[in-house]
């Protein structure tokens, strides 16, 4: 059952106020790293219900007339092909995403930087690709024994080799299409360069995630280490602050090894370091909007359980290694859940039993699960999107939304003019026929009237599905897992 528990309109006012502070606080140029996705936050808004995913962007646009934007994107990640799971895009295509949706929000996109760029094949396309859009593209370059040696990265053959970004607003937001593409480095090498230059500038974090005045196994901080399985990072109390203040927050890893860094960096341009752990650096004000604990904690739990089939479906595919996994799995056991604890799992691999073939089930706001089988015309994710449209306009399971008539030559085309071996209807291909369908048949009308609804609802497959499946039950908003188990035993899976 669906609750809310965060407070949006409070996040958007204390978010904005406490940026405000951080810039009268150094005066001059601010870089604020965006940490986790400026735009479309979905993992945010899963994890507290009630965030809504353009919250972040519609908080920068409040200062939309001082800020630029800069887009960070590795070039280790360009050519790994890194994928973002929740669009199932690569990190490249995402950074043109992102710089149209920036500029479609009326936002200022200044520049692109390649960090770690080391003259890969694929970054020098992406390059050139930019620089033929017209788009101002910088690179940043690895820095041997990143992030312990400091006096090598503090010094002209460290940050110093960088090329330096050139700003012209107040605040300067530094992003990226995912985690672990550099942001913080890109930030304190302007420092350094802006030192040289002669230019005051300042640097804060703007970190989502963990957040750092809820408990270290909270199951929101719990649930970014299960987003984040693939970069290893780690939840830990922050040890600086501690020794600072005396107080326990909680940052990870990344940010606390790279502290000293930062320290040294600030010490070299003021004298002084203005913060006194990672801690300080962010201007996080989450954890004072969460207004019911259990329905973040429910929720941020069933992420885990997301996560965590996420990476079993990986591993199946090749696309990770059993560590993944295991790290997966000991968030599970840390958070002191199991597979049990979503019903659509049961659900699915009871009808699959029951029907000896593939199944899925869903589950809906008001708790209500309904299932789908593979049959001659539909595949087990559209057969249950229907059930799922069906019982949401109540509308008796035994009335057929789309008539055979309609199904079989879509079929027949498939088959025949298409060469598709697989006749049945994808979930995409379904929502078609039901708009048609829609037109002439009042129950097909109230049942398309309906998919609205389904937006944040949980689904559940015994096999993994197709990537067009996949896709378009992500568009419709439905959180979906699958086994890690192919239909058939082919090689080639599309």
């Amino acid at each position: 059952m669906f609750r809310e528990g965060f407070d949006n309109q409070k996040y958007l006012t204390l978010q904005t106020e406490r940026i405000r502070e951080r810039m009268a606080q150094f005066g001059g140029k601010l870089y604020l790293e965006f940490g986790g996705k400026l735009f479309d936050d979905y993992h945010a808004s899963r994890v507290l219900p009630g965030f809504k995913p353009d919250s972040k962007i519609n908080m920068l646009l409040q200062l939309a007339d001082k800020s630029e934007i800069v887009v960070v994107v590795s070039a280790v990640a360009i050519e790994q092909n890194k994928m973002r799971a929740d669009l199932g895009i690569t990190y490249d295509m995402d950074a043109l995403r992102l710089i149209d949706a920036f500029r479609d929000r009326g936002l200022y996109v200044g520049s692109v930087v390649i960090t770690q760029y080391a003259s890969q094949p694929s970054a020098d396309a992406f390059i050139k690709r930019l620089s033929n859009l017209g788009i101002r593209v910088f690179r940043h370059y690895p820095i041997e024994g990143y992030p312990t040696n400091v006096r090598l990265i503090v010094s002209d053959e460290g940050y110093g080799r960088n090329e330096y970004i050139e700003t012209s607003r107040q605040i300067v937001v530094v992003t990226a299409p995912g985690p672990g593409s550099g942001k913080m480095a890109t930030c304190l090498s302007q420092l350094y360069h802006d030192n040289k230059r002669g230019i005051k500038s300042g640097y804060a974090k703007f970190e989502t995630f963990p957040v750092w005045n809820l408990p270290l196994t909270h199951p929101v901080n719990l649930a970014y280490e299960a987003a984040t399985v693939d970069l290893s990072d780690v939840n830990m109390i922050d040890p600086f602050h501690l020794e600072a203040y005396g107080q326990t927050t909680v940052n990870y890893n990344r940010d606390v090894e790279v502290f000293p860094v930062l320290r040294r960096l600030f010490e070299g341009i003021y004298g002084e370091c203005p913060y006194k752990s990672p801690t300080d650096m962010g201007v996080n004000m989450v954890g004072y909007c969460i207004f019911d604990d259990e329905a973040v904690a429910e929720a941020s739990r069933a992420e885990i359980i997301r996560r965590y089939y996420g990476s079993l479906v990986k591993k199946r595919k090749g696309l990770c290694d059993a560590d993944e996994v295991y790290k997966a799995e000991l968030i599970m056991n840390r958070a002191k859940i199991t597979v049990d604890d979503r019903p659509v799992v049961k659900a699915a691999l009871d009808k699959a039993a029951a029907t000896d073939g593939p199944a899925a089930a869903m589950e809906l706001f008001d708790g209500r699960i309904v299932t789908g089988r593979t049959s001659e015309l539909l595949g087990a994710c559209s057969a249950a999107l229907l059930n799922a449209l069906k019982s949401l306009a109540g509308i008796d399971d035994a009335i057929r939304l789309i008539s055979p008539s309609v199904l079989e030559p879509i079929c027949r085309l498939k088959t025949g003019a298409l060469g598709s071996r697989n006749p049945r209807l994808h979930v995409n291909e379904v929502l078609i026929a039901l708009s048609i369908s829609a037109a002439t048949d009042p129950n097909a009308e109230a049942a398309y009237a309906c998919l609205s609804d389904l937006h944040g609802c949980e689904a559940h497959t015994s096999v993994i599905v197709s990537g067009t499946d996949a896709e378009t039950l992500r568009k419709l908003g439905i959180n979906l897992t699958c086994e890690p188990v192919y239909e058939s035993k082919k090689l080639f899976h599309r």
